[in-house]
């Protein structure tokens, strides 16, 4: 996601853009399933017996990821009354100067014992009071602020349990997981390390091998609790290396922090499940496969959900022929034991960096006058993909197309089909044309034309090439780490998603480093000990803005019943992307997810510019915007607090997409007056 966009500065570049704008009058389309509108209006799926009332004491919410808060003073009616109830600092912008400019500010607190309590970048653990935003413990993790996080400095959220057979210290726990792969237990109440938990309070994950540096290896998605473990996975720097480390899901102990089970989607022995389903060198050398998203647990079917990555490298699978089964998956496990149930597979034998960004959705869907348990998996390709929670086969109907096979590079074995949802259809764009090429100006048209032209694209899983290959989504998604929310009462899933296309080339190995000294703007890795390595960017004109047309940020509510879109709307301005001169509603790269309440409200914030917005669940309009003093790029929470309804969003920037940071948790609420 580095340099999605050029800042756009100066009066004079401002007002000739407004120029450009005007002169397009407002004709600005993109083309989806041969619907040719920004927005997209429809009815609002039927509204279906209410769903129970849940708290949010889990970083989605609840322990599937609904994103749903039962709260419902805020409302169509009055939301445009909301101001900001109180605002908190961490601190790390003053204390941490130079370490914040590589963080990404992706928090969602949670509520629990009487306390807000959410984790920094840098994983320190604080708990607010949920109605002053005063602090009331400050748990500091240690972070070595001199690594270099492969994902920038980022946590996610933190994972709450308590033993009803306990009192006092650490009967009750909050769980944290840190950029230098540490899993911290302290006390919910005071913040103080359970010293009966791993040593003094922290389990050391060993990554399994030596790292190239430090950070290369870091977890960033908030602990699952499932059963009596504590789950997580990690996240690990793609494309440095084909012999890289593993993406094994651990699963410790809730009290003692001894380590329970292992899962490794990728079979390093001949008696792992998947030994025979596994080609190329064995015991194989790859890595990763890793689960770096957030996982979700079923309690009543003691599962584990987990959504994989693809096997390193990204670009280049000839070193692993096959599908590679259980990466780029949906994996259900028995959390007991880490044995697998059921798996699907999203993408096979992948070479696009098409891994499972989000957590999987743990839904009721309300079909017939009937209740089916799903998972939802939404996904950087902009399909979602809907199973039957029990077996894994697909509710929605899935079938396998043919996909392009000419092309790739000597040794590379692609699969010949891939998975594609009949239902419901992508949400974003996959294809373009070098005729649909934007630009603000004709020479700007042109020149993205002329650089389409230039690249092999015959569509979605078009193998990356020596030529240069057009990827569309972008490897950043479509949708990504911040998932979506779902309004059981409708049915209807919300999901925020990016559209933009990444020029993505293999270089000779031998080439790579005198490209680095060529492609300044370029991101170039190695991959070594694969034949290639390769380079990565956003497709981008002249003037620095996206060639693909816009919008380019959306927000989009699906009928899982249906698998139909309901509504789809632009989400985002360049406001603060063109130092406030222009309002001008293009969308914006998304990172983040929205969260829906029983006011019949959707939150989100996910865009370049510093506004958390409301919509309207069932029309998708745009009814109130809140400004940030960054980029709220976390997903908001709301909850109840002694009879107010609060919502609240981290506004921390993001560093790698030019989002200069923040370190403030914004909590809005009604005015007195407003409230019913």
């Amino acid at each position: 996601m580095r340099r999605v966009f050029k800042i756009i500065a100066g009066l004079a570049a401002a007002l000739f853009i407004a120029l450009a704008l005007a002169v397009l009058g407002g004709s600005l389309v993109w083309r989806l399933g041969g619907d040719n509108s920004l927005d997209i209006d429809g009815a609002a799926a039927a509204v279906n017996p209410a769903p129970g009332t849940q708290g949010w004491a889990y970083y989605g919410a609840d322990p599937g990821g609904s994103r749903y808060a039962a709260v419902e003073d805020i409302t169509p009616d009055n939301v445009g009354t909301l101001e900001i109830a109180w605002r908190y600092s961490t601190g790390d912008l003053l204390s941490k100067p130079d370490a914040i400019k590589r963080s990404a500010g992706e928090t969602t607190p949670i509520l629990v014992e009487d306390s807000l309590v959410f984790c920094t970048p840098f994983n320190d653990i604080i708990a607010l009071d949920p109605g002053s935003g005063e602090e009331r413990w400050r748990f500091n993790a240690g972070a070595d602020l001199e690594q270099n996080p492969a994902n920038q400095f980022v946590c996610r959220g933190v994972a709450y349990w308590k033993d009803d057979t306990l009192e006092g210290a650490c009967a009750s726990r909050i769980f944290g997981a840190t950029n230098d792969s540490r899993l911290n237990a302290v006390d919910a109440k005071t913040g103080a390390p359970c010293t009966d938990f791993g040593e003094g309070g922290t389990v050391h994950v060993d990554a399994g091998m030596s790292l190239l540096w430090p950070g290369e290896f870091q977890i960033t998605s908030a602990p699952t609790i499932a059963g009596d473990v504590v789950v997580i996975g990690s996240a690990i720097s793609d494309n440095a290396r084909v012999e890289a480390p593993k993406g094994a899901v651990r699963a410790y102990d809730l009290r003692s922090g001894a380590l329970r089970w292992t899962f490794d989607p990728i079979p390093r022995d001949l008696e792992a499940v998947n030994a025979g389903d596994w080609q190329g060198a064995q015991p194989p050398a790859e890595g990763h496969a890793n689960a770096w998203a957030p996982m979700s647990y079923d309690a009543e079917r003691n599962l584990l959900f987990v959504a994989t990555s693809s096997p390193s490298p990204d670009f280049f699978g000839g070193l692993r022929p096959g599908d590679n089964r259980y990466a780029d998956s949906v994996v259900a496990l028995d959390a007991a034991t880490g044995a697998i149930v059921w798996s699907f597979q999203t993408v096979h034998h992948d070479v696009w960096d098409y891994d499972l960004p989000s957590q999987p959705g743990l839904y009721t869907v309300w079909r017939d006058g009937a209740a089916h348990d799903v998972v939802a998996q939404t996904t950087k390709t902009g399909f979602v993909f809907v199973l039957d929670r029990e077996t894994g086969e697909p509710f929605l109907p899935v079938e396998e197309r043919p996909v392009p096979q000419d092309g790739a590079v000597p040794g590379e074995t692609l699969s010949p089909t891939q998975p594609f949802p009949v239902a419901p259809p992508a949400l974003v764009p996959n294809t373009l044309e070098a005729e649909e090429a934007f630009g603000l100006t004709w020479f700007d048209k042109q020149a993205c034309a002329k650089a389409i032209r230039a690249l092999r694209h015959d569509g979605l899983f078009t193998p990356p090439t020596e030529q240069g290959t057009l990827f569309l989504p972008f490897s950043g998604g479509g949708g990504n780490w911040g998932s979506a929310a779902y309004d059981e009462a409708r049915n209807l899933l919300v999901v925020n998603m990016s559209n933009l296309a990444h020029l993505i080339q293999l270089i000779p190995a031998d080439r790579v480093e005198a490209s680095r000294e060529t492609l300044h703007d370029a991101e170039i890795s190695p991959q070594t000990g694969a034949p290639y390595g390769m380079r990565r960017e956003i497709l981008l004109s002249p003037l620095g803005l996206p060639c693909t047309p816009p919008p380019w940020g959306v927000i989009v509510a699906v009928d899982l019943a249906k698998g139909e879109i309901v509504w789809r709307r632009t989400l985002g301005t360049i406001e603060d992307l063109s130092g406030g001169a222009l309002k001008t509603k293009l969308g914006t790269p998304t990172l983040g997810g929205p969260m829906v309440t029983a006011g019949g409200l959707i939150f989100i914030g996910a865009t370049l510019d510093h506004y958390l917005r409301a919509f309207d669940v069932s029309t998708g309009e745009e009814l109130w915007r809140g400004r940030l003093p960054a980029a709220g790029m976390a997903t908001p929470m709301s909850y109840e607090w002694r009879g107010r309804q609060y919502v609240a969003i981290f506004a921390g920037g993001y560093s790698s997409v030019d989002a200069p940071p923040g370190d403030e948790l914004i909590a809005f609420a009604l005015p007195d007056g407003a409230r019913q």
